[in-house]
This record gives C-alpha cells, sequence and structure tokens, in this order.
C-alpha cells in the first residue's frame, strides 16, 4: 500500500511523532470506504520508549498537588466543550454514527472530565486516632504507576475518556492503544489535553492490533490495563494480564433484555425499544437487543415495525440520519449471517435490513433495522451478541418467566423493564443478575459519580470503570498489613524544634504548584 494518505502520530513523551512501522492499518470511513489514514503497528522500539516516556513522568506528577492536577480536569473541560463539533466530526468520518450520536459519545466523555475534575474527595484516606496510647493508625491511596487502556471502536471519545482522565487525576502515567479503526478522537483529545497542563509523558498514545495488545500485557512496568471490548479479546487480555502481576478491568459483551409488561405506556416503550434497539446502529454494550414480551408481542408487532421503518438510514453527516453504517463489511456480513440463521432457526422476520443500500452511499457498510419475532433462548440471534441495529422478540406468560430468562443468559451487563406499577420495578431490580437495571429507562449507563458495573460474562475484574470504583482501580492503598502507624511523642516535638529544619524537607508544606 502506497503511502499516500495521512498517517496516524503517536504520542510519546509530549511529542506526535511518525511511526517507523513497516505494516500499516488502513482507517476506512464506513460510510464511503474511502481510506481516511493509515496506522501503524507501533515499532517494539516506539512502544519501549512510550513505557519509558510514562515511567520517568510518574514521579514527578505524582508529586503534582491534587489542586494542580484537578485544574487540568477543568481546563480539558472547556478545551472538549469548544472543541466539540471536531471531535464528533471525526468520530463520525471514523466510526459511522450521526453527527448527533457522535456528540453524545463526547459529551458522555466529557462527564468522566467533569468528575475528575472532583476527585479530591474520592482520594481521601481514613484515620483512626488512638488505636493505642499515643498512637495513631490511618490509611491513604497512592496512584499506581505507569497504566494502559485499550480501547474498542464503538465509542471513540468516551471510551478513551473514560480511562485516561481518572488515571491522570489520580496521579498516574498511561500508555493508551486507540482501536486501530477509528484513533483520531484519541489522538485529538490527547492533544487538547496536553493544552490543559497534562505534562509531558502523562499521556502517551500508541497504535496497532495484537502485537500492540501483548506487549501491554506482558510489560513489566506496566501496572494495569483497562480494556473494552468483545468477550474474546476481554477474557484473553485479562488472564494474560493478571498472569503478568496486572490489575485488570475488561468490560465484554452483553445481551441487554428490555422486559414490556401489560401495563406499559404503548407509545413511550416503543420509542423507547426504537431508541435502544436502532441508535447508534446498534454498535452499543447497552443497546437493548432483545425484547421480552410479558403476556404476549400483540399491538407492538405492527407498531415497532412502522416506527422503525421510518428511520432513516444514511451516512452520519447526513442531516437527518437516525442510524449509519456499521463499522466494517466483516461486521456487516456477521449481523446479516445471524438474521439469516435466526429465520432459518423458526424466527419471523417482521423487518429485514439485510441488503439495505443508500443510493448515495452504495459501498457503506449498512443494515437497515431489523425485528426478528417468535425467537426462542436456542436460536443463535439470541444466543450471540448481534451487535448491530437488530432487535430479538421473545414472549412469556409471566413475569417471573422474563426474570429467569435474563437471569440464564450469560451476560449481566443491562436489562430494563417498562411498567406502571411499583411492585413489579421491585421485584425486577431486586431478583434480576444484572449490574445496571434501568425501570422505563432503555439504557440505564450510570452517570460518572457512580460506576459502570457490568456483571457476570459482561465484566473481568474486581473494581469496575470509573466513578469510586474507578479511583480506586487507579490507586492502592496502604492499609492493613501496610498501614501506615505513627508515634509522636512529646519529646520528639521539642528536639525537632533545636534541630532546625532537617535536610532534604525544603519546600515540603508548599501549595506553589510544581
Amino acid at each position: 500500500m502506497g503511502r499516500t494518505q495521512p498517517t496516524v502520530k503517536l504520542l510519546i513523551n509530549g511529542e506526535f511523532v511518525e511511526s517507523k512501522a513497516k505494516d500499516w492499518v488502513p482507517v476506512l470511513c464506513p460510510a464511503t470506504q474511502e481510506v481516511v489514514s493509515l496506522v501503524p503497528e507501533t515499532t517494539p522500539e516506539e512502544f519501549n520508549a512510550a513505557v519509558q516516556a510514562a515511567k520517568d513522568a510518574f514521579p514527578k506528577w505524582r508529586a503534582t498537588p491534587v489542586p494542580t492536577r484537578v485544574r487540568v480536569m477543568l481546563k480539558l473541560q472547556q478545551l472538549i466543550n469548544e472543541h466539540m463539533d471536531e471531535l464528533a466530526a471525526c468520530v463520525t468520518r471514523e466510526q459511522g454514527k450521526t453527527l448527533a450520536d457522535a456528540r453524545g459519545d463526547v459529551f458522555r466523555g466529557l462527564e468522566v472530565v467533569e468528575f475528575s475534575a472532583g476527585i479530591a474527595t474520592q482520594l481521601m484516606g481514613e484515620l483512626v486516632e488512638n488505636v493505642s496510647t499515643g498512637i495513631d493508625t490511618y490509611s491513604i491511596r497512592q496512584p499506581l504507576g505507569v497504566t494502559s487502556a485499550v480501547c474498542a471502536f464503538n465509542f471513540p471519545a468516551m471510551i478513551p475518556l473514560w480511562l485516561f482522565p481518572v488515571a491522570t487525576a489520580a496521579g498516574n502515567t498511561m500508555v493508551l492503544k486507540p482501536s486501530e479503526k477509528d484513533p483520531g478522537a484519541a489522538l485529538m483529545l490527547a492533544e487538547l489535553a496536553q493544552q490543559a497542563g497534562l505534562p509531558k509523558g502523562a499521556l502517551n498514545i500508541v497504535h496497532g492490533t495484537h502485537g500492540t495488545v501483548n506487549r501491554i500485557l506482558d510489560h513489566p512496568d506496566i501496572k494495569s490495563v483497562s480494556f473494552v471490548g468483545g468477550n474474546g479479546a476481554g477474557r484473553y487480555i485479562y488472564e494474560r494480564g493478571s498472569a503478568t502481576g496486572k490489575r485488570v478491568q475488561a468490560n465484554k459483551g452483553a445481551k441487554n433484555h428490555a422486559v414490556v409488561l401489560p401495563d406499559a405506556n404503548f407509545d413511550a416503550t416503543v420509542n423507547a425499544l426504537t431508541g435502544a434497539a436502532f441508535g447508534a446502529a446498534g454498535q452499543r454494550c447497552m443497546a437493548i437487543s432483545t425484547a421480552v414480551f410479558v403476556g404476549g408481542m400483540g399491538r407492538y408487532k405492527e407498531a415497532l415495525v412502522a416506527k422503525a421503518k421510518s428511520l432513516k438510514v444514511s451516512a452520519g453527516w447526513e442531516a437527518g440520519a437516525d442510524l449509519g453504517p456499521v463499522i466494517t463489511k466483516e461486521a456487516q456480513k456477521r449481523i446479516e449471517g445471524l438474521i439469516a440463521s435466526g429465520i432459518k432457526q423458526g424466527a419471523e422476520c417482521l423487518l429485514d435490513g439485510r441488503g439495505f443500500s443508500v443510493p448515495d452511499y452504495p459501498k457503506g457498510n449498512f443494515v437497515g433495522p431489523t425485528l426478528l419475532s417468535g425467537v426462542k433462548p436456542h436460536m443463535d440471534c439470541y444466543q450471540e451478541e448481534i451487535f448491530g441495529p437488530v432487535l430479538v422478540c421473545l414472549e412469556v406468560d409471566t413475569l417471573e418467566e422474563a426474570i429467569a430468562l435474563i437471569n440464564a443468559n450469560k451476560h449481566g451487563n443491562g436489562t430494563a423493564l417498562f411498567t406502571a406499577s411499583g411492585a413489579a420495578a421491585r421485584k425486577f431490580q431486586n431478583e434480576v443478575d444484572v449490574g445496571m437495571v434501568g425501570i422505563n429507562v432503555p439504557i440505564p449507563v450510570p452517570l460518572p459519580f457512580f460506576s459502570f458495573t457490568g456483571w457476570r460474562t459482561s465484566f473481568d475484574g474486581d473494581l469496575n470503570m470509573y466513578g469510586r470504583q474507578g479511583v480506586q482501580f487507579f490507586t492502592k492503598t496502604k492499609a492493613s498489613d501496610q498501614t501506615v502507624t505513627s508515634s509522636w511523642k512529646d519529646f520528639d516535638a521539642n528536639a525537632s524544634a533545636a534541630q532546625g529544619p532537617l535536610p532534604g524537607l525544603a519546600g515540603v508544606g508548599s501549595s506553589t504548584p510544581v
């Protein structure tokens, strides 16, 4: 492949540099198949340089006062707001989602930046006075060191912003790998972070596929790995990263169910299911891909078909577009294959989005909204995460059956119940074995002062992303067998006064920014 297209740069020690890689991956616009840019397979030397830059930057950044780090986050928040349109345009061009969805992508990440600007209270330790005569015991939270992130393609702005602001505000440095399918937004955010005052080496960006991921997992100076993506890759990263002594959090696949009770508000439920199933072309780990109708589907069939047909499928930058293309031809083929499999196994296709064409964009990876009814739990279209604009519909007789169906599924990311009954809502949220639950809310993603809490096969690790758990993931506690225990007797103060300032402590206690 000729190198006539723009190349994606590495970020190493504060400098955007051209890679010396021999192998390059094309970034294709999903609506046109045009090559947007070329992504390098980062060389081992370049990767090691990025890790070394993060390692070298850590001591000074860790010692930077918390208020100074917070001010960087406040400035970053301002800069992201100022550059919202450019970031959204980049996301749409590389990932395919509509401009409205792309702005939402950036905004949900921006909320984590805002949370990170208030991180000080999350870094507080604990103290017990007089655990023994004249002895106080306290615990403190300290940063890990060099952290890392491996990001998915479906939210190219939000996922990096879930991770590097929390990590750096807590005093860590980071090596981040964006998806090779749409890396542009991550580079733009990194540039804004540096403009906001993040020092050289605090955030480094590398690129590539399997080789780069393995280097992240194996490098001894990297203390943690954060991952968002599919089940297979997530499990691999969790196992290999854990085996090398790293702290790992891995958000993985999902099969999110919406349960519809007969007393649900009809129009609101139709709108919610349509948006949650087909928005962002279904490429969301919290998309509603499965609807479970208690007492039968009834008039929802006709209404959902009509609503889905009304959606405009086009390139994401086109005015009025409701959903854009899926990310690659391979993804398009897989989605269409699962639709065909469902039909073959006995599902009724109420609306078929296979072979969907947009005249102005004949090469686009388009799949139209698709509705399958009469789906049974053994069918591939139910068992597999489709990750496309497909809603599979099942019918059960009771709420208990719906809960049992969800709990029998291997995934546990998100779920929703549509009802007017408070008793039914309480029963559902109490008994369902899923980490994020919405009551008349189709996509119950927690705001950043909580955490993103997928369960079961949807998550590997002990501490989830952003919120309090995110801060805990990026910090370690000096506690239990490492608890700091101090004893300061009266005679110590007299001795210190006589000695004067101790060598090496000049400036300690100063509030002057580093």
